[in-house]
């Protein structure tokens, strides 16, 4: 038996042999198949390499190719780039004779989530144009068709639902391209006067369809059946473009750190023409995060302080400044509005809300928006396209950011502006004389001034949708939320505790697949909530620095409740809290904190000695040294310690306690952050 190592030399040997030796007939046979090995391995694991099919001189060939786009990665119906076919050769079926009829079917690696605007036979918004038909009224009316040189020549487009192989039948008018050839929109029989070609006169009867509609066949699978494709011979190039797919961008993640995500889209036909297809897998799209939120300072309060109080009918306390809340395009173009005459109006500095556009027709043009292409409505010309109750290519809504806010509790009001400009990002800017885009509060009309948001139980939302923004810039929206409340201790109001906002695209749905009735654009990712602000119940905290009961001295304290005064201030009360840091006599640790068996009421003092405790439960703690700090739960405090010998006969001192907090008058002033309390009390001790 031959060894391996004879094996793997005898292979060796005739490698050399093949790349020295390869005019010989045995050795261009081995070369042929080592070429159909990596043509296999290219098509299974490249997923975009050309068909295995050689071309036949003459034959009927498309070169498929595709215009990625960036989606979003929470995104669970994002548009797509365009999948072309651009096809040359093969034999024109004569004039006055029916095309024949192909099945063409397209399938991504994920979801496929393009509108279905008819339940019965799940009949979607994805579509199948030929010749590139660029209307005679196109919208916006500057706009150029892209990819096609027969694309300049404006037809009527004419569409049909391909679901079968009657409905798309087309008889031929013999050789020719757009105007001039089978595809020209055209529904009239010839020498009627109904607009037919002059070309065509006498040649075949309408109509002559140039867009079909496909149905969703799986759940990642749109198909046409019945299309009636004809090769254009020697007339040029017949170009087929596969439009209006959605993905669910959600479910494949965002990619890794260097290369994001690609979705892959396939196209496959067969039936009536032999029609070979290179390249027939393309990259359709790339997935990255398209939304980003932050909170760069999130705000403290006190419940004892008023804040905002005018803008609820109220006085006194601070003005505090709103709390940015950041949301970040993670890529340009992640913010867009729903229809083209929305960028139109915010160019020309009049933005507008969404609503029914003038068509987005022109194949391959870029409108930058949540919508696809809008062919004109065929129905009038006797096709039998479907769009009823959903139309096609058109988007729900604009892009819309939803703030929910969570845990708001009792007495808390929310402000919010009715429309907020765009800026760019660090880093971004806009282009001379570019306008800034323009996110508006859903249901406020884009009206001047502020929104106080309902809450309902302990949330509330505000939703904002994009009128217009410029899709080459990184924008951000800093939404300016303003806080106001009233200071009602005695009704333990506002209810402390910390309120959240999570900041995510809008609407999140659940609905992965495709559907009928879910919005366009969804979302499927829920972001974690960010602190927006706290709100800390009024303590008044104190340091004393140096206490002892050791070597013959002791330590007495009073603190008062200084909340009773002849100036009107809402008297409080509330306990004390003693926390110890040192040691006591004979290396031992310092007593555990603790604090008043009842609620110290205003005017009234807590007064006590290491050594022998003192009033309100507080309790003796003999042989301690160190230092003491006392947390009150009301806002006006003082105190005074006074160290002496047992029984002060000989010697004592005595001392202010510090304050911790941020003096009062600098209330307003100093965010309470700079203060390790988190509080404002009224002067620092000495």
């Amino acid at each position: 038996m031959t060894s391996v190592y004879s094996r793997l030399r005898l292979k060796k040997e005739n490698f050399h042999q093949f790349n020295f030796s390869f005019h010989k007939e045995k050795e261009m046979a081995d070369f042929r198949k080592w070429l159909l090995a990596f043509a296999v391995a290219a098509l299974l694991f490249g997923l975009g390499s050309s068909t295995a099919f050689a071309q036949v001189p003459g034959g009927f060939t498309c070169n498929a190719s595709a215009s990625p786009q960036i989606i979003r990665n929470e995104g669970v119906a994002e548009l797509v780039g365009d999948l072309i076919l651009q096809c040359t050769g093969g034999t024109p079926t004569p004039a006055g004779q029916y095309i024949k009829n192909s099945n063409v079917q397209v399938s991504l690696n994920t979801n496929l989530t393009s509108r279905i605007v008819a339940k019965t036979g799940n009949v979607s918004e994805a579509l199948l144009l030929i010749d590139e038909p660029f209307p005679v009224n196109p919208y916006p009316a500057t706009a150029q068709p892209n990819g096609s040189t027969f694309g300049s020549q404006p037809r009527a487009q004419l569409a049909c639902l391909a679901n079968n192989n009657i409905n798309c039948s087309i008889i031929s008018v013999g050789v020719g391209i757009g105007n001039v050839g089978s595809y020209n929109g055209q529904v009239c029989a010839p020498m009627t006067g109904c607009a037919e070609p002059v070309e065509n006169l006498g040649v075949g009867t309408g109509p002559h369809y140039n867009v079909f509609q496909g149905y969703q066949s799986g759940i990642s699978q749109i198909t046409w059946n019945g299309v009636p494709i004809d090769a254009p011979g020697t007339a040029g190039v017949r170009t087929i473009r596969i439009t209006n797919i959605r993905a669910n961008a959600c479910i494949s993640g965002a990619g890794g750190t260097f290369l994001p995500t690609q979705l892959f889209e396939q196209i496959g036909v067969n039936g009536g023409e032999t029609v070979v297809i290179n390249n027939p897998v393309q990259t359709v799209a790339s997935v990255q995060q398209g939304l980003i939120g932050a909170i760069p300072i999130p705000a403290d309060y006190q419940q004892c302080t008023s804040v905002n109080a005018t803008d609820i009918g109220g006085f006194g306390g601070v003005a505090a400044d709103p709390i940015l809340v950041n949301a970040q395009e993670g890529f340009a173009y992640s913010f867009k509005p729903q229809s083209y005459v929305q960028i139109v109006n915010g160019l020309a500095g009049t933005p507008s809300g969404p609503g029914m556009p003038s068509l987005q027709n022109v194949p391959g043009f870029t409108y930058g928006t949540e919508s696809g292409l809008i062919v004109d409505d065929a129905t009038i010309n006797g096709g039998t396209f479907v769009d009823t109750g959903n139309v096609v290519g058109l988007a729900s809504q604009g892009t819309q950011i939803q703030y929910a806010f969570t845990n708001i509790g009792a007495g808390v009001n929310l402000f919010v502006p009715n429309t907020i400009p765009l800026s760019a990002a660090i880093g971004n800017q806009y282009a001379p004389g570019e306008p800034a885009g323009l996110a508006v509060l859903v249901g406020s009309g884009g009206a001047a001034g502020l929104t106080q948001l309902t809450v309902v139980g302990t949330s509330a939302i505000a939703t904002y949708e994009i009128w217009y923004a410029d899709d080459a810039v990184v924008e951000a929206i800093g939404l300016p939320v303003t806080v106001a409340y009233i200071s009602n201790t005695a009704n333990n109001l506002p209810a402390t505790g910390t309120g959240k906002v999570s900041v995510n695209f809008a609407p999140l749905s659940s609905v992965a697949t495709y559907s009928y009735g879910a919005s366009i654009p969804r979302f499927c990712q829920p972001y974690t909530a960010l602190n927006l602000y706290t709100i800390n119940p009024c303590t008044c905290d104190l340091l004393f620095p140096f206490i002892t009961n050791q070597s013959g001295f002791d330590t007495g304290v009073a603190i008062a409740n200084t909340s009773l005064d002849p100036f009107g201030t809402t008297p409080q009360q509330g306990t004390i809290t003693l926390y110890y840091y040192g040691g006591t006599t004979g290396g031992g640790a310092a007593p555990p904190a603790q604090t008043t068996n009842d609620v110290v009421p205003a005017g009234q003092e807590l007064i006590f000695t290491l050594s022998n405790g003192g009033n309100f439960g507080i309790a003796a703690t003999p042989g301690f040294e160190g230092y003491m700090i006392s947390v009150a739960n009301f806002q006006y405090c003082h105190a005074f310690a006074f160290i002496s010998d047992v029984g002060a006969q000989r010697l004592a001192e005595g001392y202010l306690a510090i304050s911790l907090d941020v003096p009062f008058n600098l209330q307003g002033l100093v965010p309470a952050t700079n203060s390790r309390t988190v509080n404002f009390g009224e002067n620092d001790g000495n």
